[in-house]
């Protein structure tokens, strides 16, 4: 028996959140058939949105001095205040998002390098968790913290 294949590509407003998608095909003829009853199905289909998430961050300090090992000076050094941002760009709402952030806090010989002083959070719950019991910590040598990935 011959067969038919094509695409439905649908559409769907910002406005009207839909959680299921029903499709419903009908094949017709001319000619008389024993079974028409299953000329006709019915489809079911979930709707998944995609996010349209955007991560930003900005800093106060853009430098800063990594002094030869055994010259660290006594004390904290300058503070660096981050702000790391979450913005949905897409009409659709999202819910739970989870961000993990992990910072370079050991150096050379296990010197520390950053330590969090304090969490300020808008419209979001934060939480300051060491690492697991048994991950490794890779410390970061003082020349990788001039390189930038990107």
């Amino acid at each position: 028996s011959p067969q038919v294949s094509f695409t439905l590509e649908l559409e769907f407003s910002c406005s009207i959140l839909l959680d299921r998608a029903e499709v419903t095909l009908e094949a017709t003829s001319d000619s008389t058939e024993a079974t028409p009853e299953d000329n006709v199905v019915q489809l079911s289909i979930p709707i998944r949105y995609e996010p349209d998430l955007f991560l930003s961050s900005d800093t106060n300090l853009h430098r800063y001095e990594v002094h030869p090992l055994g010259t660290f000076a006594q004390g904290p050094g300058p503070e660096f205040t981050t702000t790391v941002k979450v913005q949905n760009l897409g009409c659709y709402p999202v819910q739970n998002v989870t961000l993990h952030m992990a910072l370079p806090a050991l150096g050379h010989r296990r010197a520390t390098v950053l330590a969090v002083t304090r969490i300020l959070a808008d419209n979001a719950t934060c939480t300051l968790r060491p690492f697991p019991e048994g991950t490794r910590v890779v410390p970061v040598p003082p020349e990788d913290l001039l390189r930038v990935d990107r």
